[in-house]
């Protein structure tokens, strides 16, 4: 052994590395500790200076499955690799790593910067062929033993989960009996609010709902105390708590055992991911008492699903029915760029009215939006669509077409039992040849062994399949049901045109009958096509609805009745008179002067001045001129009856007839009188 050591290597430090499992081992476990410190006097009888040996601890508690997080091991693969390491001390190989890949790398940069490695066996040399082999086999029986005893405690694990007898943590309202069996809470308060959680969720359709439906209630909802142990701890419905419970099969009697799958990364961080009831490892129904069956349970499971919100480019998952009036929100698909469309909301009217938008590219390319089409056309002609649909003739028809794939089903059914059946006699025969071979032949025995397990399994797989596909298949109605069926098929139109109907529950029954609306908008046209859910479908030509400033227009007869009465009234006057007969504006609203003078603007209809002035009917300063007097004495003159004027707007201005010659002398002369007598009445 000594004749491995150099003095090479005597300069060097000598590390010893000391690690244990867990916190556990550490405290427990202490003559292991004791005997790994040990190495430091072997180090010593070496050679190695007490002060030249560094003993590296820091990895106590942590595994040697992998170098994430032993900081410690980092250390010594970092001070070998710079080639301060004269030699490296574990107490087996099992210590320093249980996987192949570091073991193996650690040997290599030993092997490179001549660093030589100690255990409880014996000194090795990983430059050295021999040494190195029989270091590498030591690095695979402790990776093995590692994998031997997570095997062995899974393989138990798995037993005891196959019985459905293994331990685990129950949700609320479950708990382990005296014998370990799973039973309901026996406290009365936490199954009723439990069963109440779950009818609340099958009325509402959302977990949301539920949660904002215990907290109209002022309901409290229980959890375990710490740990999930503990007394029972009552408080306020949670988003995440509702969701929970709605996912756990537990609630549904069911014994389930995989239902995740975790790996750890390169960095050491562990991942969990969940997996779908069909790749779980282990699901055994009616295992327990539950508070609501298995059907149910998937029921809730595909309405979570059909509440996602939508997130991926082609997501068409509409979301949860709202409160809003659009009918197919969640449902329209774009049928220009294959998206889902949008909902915006505006008023009109007073009412809140839909507008289905496809606006991808505008959010995310900074386009225009694809297509905007007025929803109140579309949701009208669906809504008759659906009442028309769910008709009793229709219902009739489908129930006719219904028991047609009855029958066609039990034709199926029969050539899937004649598989079983020929699966059977294959199993049959396979074990009849094996009975019948010399059991010391055990070249023939061990093919004909082999043989039977085959279509055993391949009989068990079919019977499987069988049953699967019969339980899917039972879905015969009786004459009862039948006639339940045409009996709501009468009551649906009333139900759905009831103005006590909820717009959310609208929404519900149509997603029961429609699968999606593609729409495709063109000028004055709208095609609607409409996809069922049994895979029929139906294309719909709507007409654009008329557009706002259309809907704003004014009547024709009222434009007829304004440019009537501009031939004498103003706009004020036109007004009143157009209020005192009951007419009203395109918005709905009484008619003001300002009014009449948008109109008379838009419609390009002269005002009153303009047809006084095609008359002859001259201004004030024009009059002024003619009988040789200031502007601002014409209507003094005019109601002194000297002069006709007609007033021509609402600020009491007037345009004047020509007046005769003797009235203009008329005028002139008393205009002169007038200031003659203020001339003298000034100078006196």
């Amino acid at each position: 052994m000594n004749s491995k050591i150099t003095a090479g290597h005597l300069k060097k430090t000598a590390y010893l590395y000391i690690r244990q499992s867990t916190l556990r081992q550490v405290f427990e476990n202490t003559e292991s500790t004791q005997r790994q410190y040990a190495l430091r006097q072997r180090a010593i009888v070496l050679g190695w200076p007490a002060e030249r040996i560094e003993i590296i601890d820091c990895d106590q508690g942590q595994s040697g499955a992998s170098t994430a997080e032993r900081e410690g091991f980092q250390k010594l693969v970092a001070e070998v690799g710079l080639g301060k390491a004269g030699i490296v001390m574990g107490l087996e190989v099992s210590r320093l790593a249980r996987n192949c890949a570091d073991w193996h790398r650690l040997l290599e940069i030993c092997a490179l910067s001549g660093t030589l490695i100690l255990d409880e066996d014996g000194l090795y040399d990983p430059g050295h062929f021999n040494d190195r082999l029989l270091l590498g086999l030591k690095g695979t029986m402790s990776e093995a033993e590692l994998h031997v005893l997570k095997a062995r405690l899974r393989g138990g694990i798995l037993s005891k989960a196959q019985r459905g007898e293994l331990k685990m943590p129950l949700p609320i309202g479950l708990v382990y009996d005296g014998l370990q069996r799973v039973v309901l809470d026996p406290d009365k308060q936490v199954q009723q609010t439990l069963r109440h959680f779950f009818a609340t969720f099958r009325r509402t359709g959302a977990a949301w709902a539920t949660v904002q439906a215990f907290g109209k209630e002022g309901l409290k909802f229980p959890r375990h105390g710490q740990a999930g142990t503990g007394e029972v701890i009552w408080q306020k419905l949670g988003h995440s708590m509702a969701l929970a419970a709605l996912h756990n099969p537990r609630y549904a009697g069911a014994f389930c055992f995989g239902r995740t799958r975790s790996w750890k990364d390169p960095e050491g961080r562990w991942h969990f991911v969940s997996l779908p009831p069909e790749q779980w490892a282990i699901l055994i129904k009616e295992a327990h008492p539950g508070y609501i069956d298995w059907k149910e349970f998937e029921e809730n499971q595909q309405r979570l699903a059909d509440n996602r919100q939508p997130h991926a480019l082609l997501d068409r998952q509409g979301g949860p029915p709202r409160e809003g009036p659009a009918l197919l929100q969640g449902l329209v698909i774009c049928g220009k760029c294959g998206r889902a469309m949008t909902l915006r909301y505006h008023m009109r009217g007073g009412r809140l009215r839909p507008n289905y938008l496809c606006q991808k590219q505008m959010v995310e390319e900074c386009h225009t939006a694809c297509q905007n089409i007025p929803g109140k056309v579309v949701d009208d002609a669906l809504s008759d669509l659906i009442v028309d649909s769910v008709s009793p003739l229709a219902m009739e028809v489908v129930l006719h077409v219904q028991e047609q794939l009855q029958g066609r089903l039990a034709e199926a059914e029969r050539l899937r039992r004649q598989h079983v059946e020929r699966a059977a006699y294959e199993a049959e025969q396979a074990r009849i040849r094996y009975m019948r071979v010399d059991p010391n032949n055990r070249l023939v025995a061990d093919t004909l062994e082999t043989l039977w397990n085959e279509k055993l399994r391949a009989l068990e797989q079919a019977r499987e399949d069988y049953e699967k596909q019969r339980n899917n298949d039972q879905c015969t109605l009786t004459p009862e049901q039948k006639a339940q069926i045409l009996a709501l098929a009468e009551d649906f139109p009333r139900l759905w045109k009831d103005p006590g109907t909820s717009d959310r529950d609208r929404k519900r029954m149509a997603r029961l009958i429609v699968e999606d609306v593609t729409l495709i908008r063109e000028r004055t046209l709208i095609t609607a096509q409409v996809r069922f859910k049994g895979g029929a479908s139906r294309v719909l030509s709507l007409p654009m609805p008329p557009m706002a400033w259309q809907l704003r227009k004014t009547k024709p007869e009222i434009v007829t009745e304004i440019d009537r009465l501009l031939e004498q009234c103003t706009d004020g006057e036109i007004a009143a008179e157009l209020n005192s007969k009951g007419w009203r504006s395109s918005g709905d609203l009484t008619f003001t002067a300002w009014t009449i003078r948008q109109l008379r603007r838009s419609h390009k209809l002269t005002d009153f001045a303009g047809r006084l002035r095609a008359k002859g009917l001259l201004t004030a300063r024009e009059i002024a001129v003619l009988i040789d007097s200031k502007p601002t004495l014409v209507d003094y003159w005019r109601e002194r009856g000297l002069l006709k004027g007609i007033r021509f707007n609402d600020k009491n201005e007037y345009l004047y007839e020509r007046p005769a010659p003797d009235a203009v002398q008329h005028i002139k002369r008393r205009s002169r009188l007038k200031t003659t007598a203020t001339y003298l009445r000034c100078n006196l």
